[in-house]
Protein backbone atom coordinates (compact mmCIF):
# COMPACT_ATOMS: atom_id res chain seq x y z
CA UNK A 1 0.00 0.00 0.00
CA UNK A 2 1.14 3.52 -1.00
CA UNK A 3 -0.16 6.43 0.93
CA UNK A 4 0.20 10.20 0.45
CA UNK A 5 -0.34 11.70 3.72
CA UNK A 6 -0.84 14.97 4.47
CA UNK A 7 -0.20 17.81 7.87
CA UNK A 8 -2.06 20.69 5.95
CA UNK A 9 -1.40 24.16 6.80
CA UNK A 10 -2.06 27.57 4.84
CA UNK A 11 1.53 28.34 4.81
CA UNK A 12 3.64 25.51 5.48
CA UNK A 13 1.80 21.85 4.25
CA UNK A 14 3.75 19.28 5.02
CA UNK A 15 3.21 16.15 2.39
CA UNK A 16 4.95 12.74 2.20
CA UNK A 17 4.32 9.51 0.06
CA UNK A 18 5.24 6.22 2.25
CA UNK A 19 4.57 2.96 1.60
CA UNK A 20 4.31 -0.36 3.34
CA UNK A 21 6.41 -3.45 2.29
CA UNK A 22 5.77 -6.73 4.73
CA UNK A 23 5.90 -5.09 7.82
CA UNK A 24 8.32 -2.59 7.14
CA UNK A 25 7.51 1.15 6.23
CA UNK A 26 9.94 3.04 3.92
CA UNK A 27 9.10 6.89 3.11
CA UNK A 28 9.62 7.68 -0.91
CA UNK A 29 9.17 11.12 -1.02
CA UNK A 30 8.54 14.13 1.18
CA UNK A 31 8.80 17.71 1.19
CA UNK A 32 6.58 20.92 2.24
CA UNK A 33 4.21 23.21 0.13
CA UNK A 34 5.88 27.05 0.91
CA UNK A 35 3.84 30.00 0.49
CA UNK A 36 4.81 32.81 1.11
CA UNK A 37 3.51 35.87 3.67
CA UNK A 38 3.30 37.90 0.88
CA UNK A 39 0.52 35.73 -1.41
CA UNK A 40 -3.26 36.30 -0.68
CA UNK A 41 -5.04 32.73 0.91
CA UNK A 42 -6.55 32.64 -2.44
CA UNK A 43 -2.75 32.02 -4.44
CA UNK A 44 -1.87 29.76 -1.07
CA UNK A 45 -5.23 27.68 -1.48
CA UNK A 46 -4.34 27.19 -5.59
CA UNK A 47 -0.70 26.34 -5.16
CA UNK A 48 -1.32 23.99 -2.39
CA UNK A 49 -4.22 21.78 -4.83
CA UNK A 50 -1.44 22.14 -7.33
CA UNK A 51 1.46 20.81 -5.89
CA UNK A 52 -0.62 18.00 -3.98
CA UNK A 53 -2.14 16.99 -7.64
CA UNK A 54 1.80 16.78 -8.73
CA UNK A 55 2.78 14.28 -5.75
CA UNK A 56 -0.40 12.10 -7.07
CA UNK A 57 0.65 12.81 -10.42
CA UNK A 58 4.34 11.67 -9.92
CA UNK A 59 4.05 9.11 -7.23
CA UNK A 60 0.57 7.16 -7.84
CA UNK A 61 -0.62 6.92 -4.04
CA UNK A 62 -3.38 4.27 -3.44
CA UNK A 63 -5.00 6.26 -0.73
CA UNK A 64 -5.03 9.33 1.41
CA UNK A 65 -4.36 10.69 5.18
CA UNK A 66 -4.60 13.59 6.06
CA UNK A 67 -3.95 15.19 9.81
CA UNK A 68 -7.57 16.08 11.11
CA UNK A 69 -8.16 19.64 12.68
CA UNK A 70 -7.27 20.47 15.42
CA UNK A 71 -9.32 23.00 18.23
CA UNK A 72 -8.26 26.50 17.61
CA UNK A 73 -9.29 29.16 19.88
CA UNK A 74 -8.98 32.12 16.80
CA UNK A 75 -12.04 31.44 14.48
CA UNK A 76 -10.23 33.15 11.73
CA UNK A 77 -7.46 30.82 12.01
CA UNK A 78 -9.82 27.93 12.49
CA UNK A 79 -11.47 28.94 8.96
CA UNK A 80 -7.95 29.36 7.46
CA UNK A 81 -7.13 26.31 8.38
CA UNK A 82 -10.25 24.64 7.02
CA UNK A 83 -9.33 25.94 3.94
CA UNK A 84 -6.15 24.84 3.49
CA UNK A 85 -7.35 21.20 4.36
CA UNK A 86 -10.12 21.59 1.78
CA UNK A 87 -7.17 22.50 -0.62
CA UNK A 88 -5.02 19.49 0.21
CA UNK A 89 -8.02 16.84 0.14
CA UNK A 90 -9.72 17.99 -3.45
CA UNK A 91 -7.01 16.57 -5.09
CA UNK A 92 -7.46 12.92 -3.68
CA UNK A 93 -10.86 13.06 -3.74
CA UNK A 94 -10.83 13.90 -7.43
CA UNK A 95 -8.11 11.36 -7.72
CA UNK A 96 -10.82 8.66 -6.18
CA UNK A 97 -8.18 8.09 -3.20
CA UNK A 98 -9.89 7.21 0.19
CA UNK A 99 -8.71 9.87 2.32
CA UNK A 100 -8.41 8.79 6.51
CA UNK A 101 -8.18 11.79 9.24
CA UNK A 102 -6.46 11.15 11.76
CA UNK A 103 -6.09 13.79 14.65
CA UNK A 104 -2.85 15.78 15.86
CA UNK A 105 -3.05 13.96 19.11
CA UNK A 106 -3.38 10.20 17.98
CA UNK A 107 -0.64 10.62 15.30
CA UNK A 108 1.73 11.73 18.05
CA UNK A 109 0.78 9.01 20.25
CA UNK A 110 1.02 6.22 17.83
CA UNK A 111 4.48 7.42 16.59
CA UNK A 112 6.45 9.29 20.02
CA UNK A 113 4.10 7.56 22.44
CA UNK A 114 2.51 10.49 24.02
CA UNK A 115 -0.21 12.88 22.51
CA UNK A 116 1.12 15.72 23.81
CA UNK A 117 4.74 15.58 22.06
CA UNK A 118 6.18 18.38 20.27
CA UNK A 119 7.47 18.66 16.85
CA UNK A 120 11.44 18.28 17.50
CA UNK A 121 10.29 14.59 18.91
CA UNK A 122 7.83 13.94 16.52
CA UNK A 123 10.52 14.67 13.73
CA UNK A 124 13.12 12.74 15.69
CA UNK A 125 10.93 9.55 15.85
CA UNK A 126 9.74 9.36 12.51
CA UNK A 127 14.02 9.94 11.63
CA UNK A 128 14.46 6.74 14.15
CA UNK A 129 11.12 4.85 12.26
CA UNK A 130 11.95 5.31 8.83
CA UNK A 131 15.62 5.04 9.60
CA UNK A 132 16.19 8.14 7.30
CA UNK A 133 19.52 9.58 6.77
CA UNK A 134 18.50 13.06 8.07
CA UNK A 135 15.71 14.66 10.14
CA UNK A 136 12.57 16.17 7.58
CA UNK A 137 11.60 19.96 8.12
CA UNK A 138 8.25 19.59 10.87
CA UNK A 139 6.06 19.72 8.73
CA UNK A 140 7.18 16.97 6.56
CA UNK A 141 7.86 14.90 9.36
CA UNK A 142 4.34 15.74 10.79
CA UNK A 143 2.83 14.57 7.28
CA UNK A 144 5.20 11.04 7.71
CA UNK A 145 4.02 10.56 10.68
CA UNK A 146 0.74 10.79 9.53
CA UNK A 147 1.56 8.43 6.98
CA UNK A 148 2.92 5.70 9.84
CA UNK A 149 -0.18 6.22 11.94
CA UNK A 150 -2.18 5.29 8.82
CA UNK A 151 -0.22 2.68 7.42
CA UNK A 152 0.10 0.79 11.05
CA UNK A 153 -3.45 1.55 11.55
CA UNK A 154 -4.42 -0.53 8.33
CA UNK A 155 -2.44 -3.85 8.70
CA UNK A 156 -4.36 -5.92 11.65
CA UNK A 157 -1.17 -7.81 12.11
CA UNK A 158 1.09 -4.64 13.34
CA UNK A 159 1.94 -4.59 16.83
CA UNK A 160 1.01 -0.72 16.72
CA UNK A 161 -2.62 -1.50 15.79
CA UNK A 162 -4.32 -2.15 18.75
CA UNK A 163 -2.80 0.63 20.42
CA UNK A 164 -3.41 3.28 17.80
CA UNK A 165 -7.24 2.09 17.49
CA UNK A 166 -7.53 2.80 21.13
CA UNK A 167 -6.16 6.37 20.84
Amino acid sequence: MRVLAIDPALRNTGWAVLERSGRSNRAIAWGVIRNKPSLLQSQCLAAIAAAIRAVIADHHPDCCAIESTIFVQNFRTAITLGAARAAAIIPPAEAGLPVAEYPPRRVKQAVVGRGAADKAQVAFMVRALLKLEETPPHDAADALAVGITHLESADPSSPWTREIQRL
